[in-house]
């Protein structure tokens, strides 16, 4: 059986449509009502038509004229007063046509005399009037509520999505210029590696053009995209870089949103792994767990390091993007500690799923 989509069904169906089922079941409830007393359903049902003429455009008057000018402008106290008129003077009209279309009509045998301007009665019709009158205000202020909470959500959600565009955006040119001062260091150096790290960096840079626009990628792509990396800094590094890459439980299944995992591997190569030391090494592992993701960046530092080497490694473009990123994408749902030791520094991201 097909699910029903009540909000399109609400929403979308054509507003006369509701308009003309809304008076028919009006209408129809409260003839089957008193009708019930006297056991004459078509004559109640005329009399409640000959109601309509006179609150049909009592509440169209207060949904298209007093509800935009007023209650959706949050001018309450001037749109309650005008509503109580407008109660008031249609209350006044349905007491003439109780006078000069319904007594004549269905009660002619009836003798009745009262004065035309009859407070009493006035206020007794008003009966006939606010219960529909509330009744469709409430109707479209409902209405006019769920739009707009729909369309704060729709902004909040461009919103959100013009961000992390803008955030995603930024990890290709602070990659890129990261990468392409490796590049240059090599040529400096005319280097022989360098040819083997344009092509990397080419494989690097098509993945993250083409392939990570969506809103997830599959996690053996971006460890992929890790090995990339981990490639192009044994390249510049050589042997005095021992890099140790150990990944636990399948990946195949799992998905998450793009360009994660690579700003704290970069990071760990750009802040820890020291030109000064004759050796450094950068230790990278994932777990898997059913519903969860373990992530521990840790790399060696140099025992000269300062406090701007410090502030350096926890504050870069790259660690703010993704720290920024991963409150977006997943609030709640992740755990960030960045560890600093004398010898090292440990990053230890959790998600969960």
């Amino acid at each position: 059986m097909p699910k029903i989509n009540f909000e399109k069904l609400l929403f979308h169906t054509p507003r006369v449509l509701w308009h003309i089922l809304f008076w028919v079941i009006y209408i129809s409830f409260f003839a089957i009502v008193y009708g019930s007393f006297e056991e004459n359903y078509g004559k109640f049902f005329l009399i409640q038509l000959t109601d309509a003429l006179v609150q049909v455009p009592a509440v169209y008057i207060a949904l298209y004229v007093l509800m935009p000018k007023y209650l959706f402008k949050e001018k309450f106290g001037q749109f309650f007063v005008y509503l109580v008129l407008l109660i008031l003077l249609f209350s006044m009209l349905a007491w003439f046509e109780y006078l000069y279309i319904q007594h004549p009509i269905f009660w002619p045998q009836d003798s009745f005399q009262s004065p035309l301007i009859n407070v009493g009665k006035i206020l007794k019709y008003t009966t006939k009037i606010y219960p529909v009158v509330v009744l469709a205000v409430v109707a479209k202020w409902f209405k006019y509520w769920y739009i707009e909470q729909k369309r704060t959500q729709q902004l909040a959600e461009d919103k959100l999505e013009a961000e992390l565009k803008f955030l995603k955006a930024q990890v290709h040119p602070h990659f890129l210029f990261n990468t392409l001062n490796n590049l240059y260091a090599l040529t400096l150096k005319q280097s022989k590696e360098a040819p083997e790290m344009v092509l990397k960096l080419s494989e690097l840079l098509n993945y993250m053009l083409y392939e990570c626009n969506a809103d997830k990628v599959q996690l053996k792509k971006e460890l992929e995209l890790v090995q990339d990396y981990i490639a192009l800094e044994k390249v510049r590094y050589g042997d005095r870089l021992n890099v140790n890459f150990n990944v636990q439980g399948n990946t195949a299944s799992i998905e998450l949103s793009p360009l994660l995992i690579l700003p704290f591997v970069e990071n760990a190569f750009k802040h820890g792994v020291s030109e000064e030391l004759d050796e450094s090494w950068v230790s990278i592992e994932l777990e898997l767990k059913e519903k969860s993701l373990t992530l521990k960046v840790e790399n060696s530092k140099s025992n000269n390091g300062n406090h701007e080497d410090r502030f350096a490694y926890k504050q870069g473009i790259g660690l703010k993007n993704v720290k920024r990123r991963l409150e977006l994408l997943y609030p709640e749902k992740h755990d960030l500690n960045i560890l600093d030791s004398s010898d090292s520094y440990l990053v230890v991201l959790k998600l969960f799923f």
